[in-house]
């Protein structure tokens, strides 16, 4: 694979996660005072520590190719420890360690959370390893490029790409007589069936929801509010953009509550709620194509629809996951930033989509024929990635946590029955604009 060459220089700014919210660009070609050798071991050999939070299917996923790069790359070496912490909690973990000034030179870090740790002056703008690298920057998906840029910058390499759909199984809607689900269905249809695929006394719920106020119980939440015509931030930048809007997704949640057709799982994760739907105790479930491995190993008689919608029109929410790297010197840095690019190329990205239950990240993985019998012989699998043509990506925006947490904690409240879908949002706008107004 052909690579850009040349030497990664750090930008001083104000001080570790503080300061401008810009980041100067870093080159990838000039000069830098630590010297070209910075980083590399007696023997020639330079060491990368990766840390990709990844478990199970996926850890096995990327070690392997991990061990291929090491194979194929014998001047670079990737330490794939992990980082010691899953993939949720590796925002803290690196910030941590940038305060610490002891950082791996690549972590996995949602797209959710980029604007945050980009901030840092350690973390290396990749605008030209990604716009002028050997993966066409074009070739990728608009929720893609969209995930990894901040202020016209491309502060990270993708990663990891989804889409939320409504996964259904075909066994209980047969039982209960009700017609399967078609795209185009809307919300009032789809708490109408959920109701109608509730039995209490089978112990069957209609459908599920994380309760914990993560960002898991959070996203979900966004296609609704962005097909009323609402947005995360307002046009101003200074407060939500969903006021109104949240208050009737939160209603179509208070109806699922008040017909006691939703599992509200009190686990991170939501490791109960896809047990339950696994078990075959819940109809339907709004997921991502991470889970049909899952699925298919319950041998689980399921199909896949698009989102329901308010007004009709196709819309979801893609949650675009990136290797961020970081500067440990000039050697590091280029081995870090050549094999991020080297996970990028369809061939490596194929693999990576197919065994850790992800979606190509843009059209030339998607032509490779081993993705396209995958494909095939997945049931539904298609849909998802239909459906990133209506994706939308949460903004990278430096208040998006304060935000996140402040909208599930009204999620919450309105699943557990405490507080109404207007109480809940007024609470979740004043943390949240308080958020948007502190200087970043």
């Amino acid at each position: 694979m052909a690579r850009t060459r040349g030497v990664l220089c750090p930008v001083e700014r104000r001080g570790l996660l503080k300061g401008a919210a810009a980041i100067a660009a870093v080159p990838l070609l000039g000069a830098c005072s630590q010297g070209a050798s910075d980083g590399v071991g007696a023997d020639g050999k330079v060491t990368v520590e990766l840390w990709h939070g990844q478990v199970d299917v996926a850890k096995d996923a990327i070690q392997a190719l991990v061990t291929e790069f090491n194979r194929t790359h014998p001047k670079i070496r990737v330490d794939a420890g992990g980082g010691g912490v899953i993939s949720d909690a590796m925002l803290q973990k690196v910030t941590a360690a940038l305060a610490a000034g002891s950082y791996p030179d690549i972590a996995y870090v949602f797209g959710s959370d980029l604007a945050s740790i980009a901030r840092s002056p350690r973390v290396v703008d990749l605008t030209d390893a990604m716009r002028g690298g050997p993966t066409p920057w074009n070739s990728f998906w608009a929720p893609v490029r969209e995930a990894v840029s901040v202020n016209g910058k491309v502060r990270a390499a993708p990663a990891l790409l989804d889409s939320l759909a409504v996964v259904y199984n075909r066994k209980l809607f047969r039982q209960a007589g009700v017609p399967f689900p078609e795209a185009g269905w809307t919300w009032d249809e789809f708490t109408d069936t959920a109701r109608k695929l509730t039995d209490s006394g089978r112990g069957v719920f209609g459908t599920g929801w994380p309760g914990t106020g993560d960002e898991d119980t959070v996203w979900r939440l966004w296609p609704m509010i962005w097909d009323l015509g609402g947005d995360v931030v307002a046009a101003d930048g200074k407060s939500i953009g969903f006021a109104r809007q949240g208050v009737r997704a939160l209603d179509t949640l208070r109806r699922l509550v008040e017909d006691k057709s939703v599992y509200v799982d009190p686990k991170p994760g939501g490791e109960q709620m896809y047990q339950v739907f696994l078990g075959g105790r819940m109809a339907m479930v709004a997921t991502g194509p991470w889970q049909l491995p899952d699925i298919l190993d319950a041998e689980v008689d399921y199909d896949v629809v698009p989102l329901p919608s308010y007004s009709g029109r196709p819309v979801t929410i893609s949650g675009p996951d990136t290797w961020t790297v970081f500067d440990n010197g000039s050697a590091r840095s280029r081995a870090a930033v050549e094999f991020v690019q080297w996970m990028m190329r369809p061939e490596q990205d194929a693999r990576w989509d197919i065994r850790a239950g992800s979606l190509p990240l843009g059209s030339a993985t998607e032509r490779r024929p081993q993705w396209r019998k995958h494909s095939r012989e997945t049931t539904g699998l298609s849909v998802f990635t239909d459906a990133l043509d209506s994706a939308r990506v949460r903004p990278v925006h430096a208040a998006y946590p304060q935000i996140s947490q402040a909208l599930g904690e009204a999620i919450v409240s309105v699943l557990l029955g405490r507080d109404s879908p207007a109480k809940a949002l007024r609470r979740c706008a004043d943390k949240a604009d308080a958020a948007l107004l502190i200087p970043r």
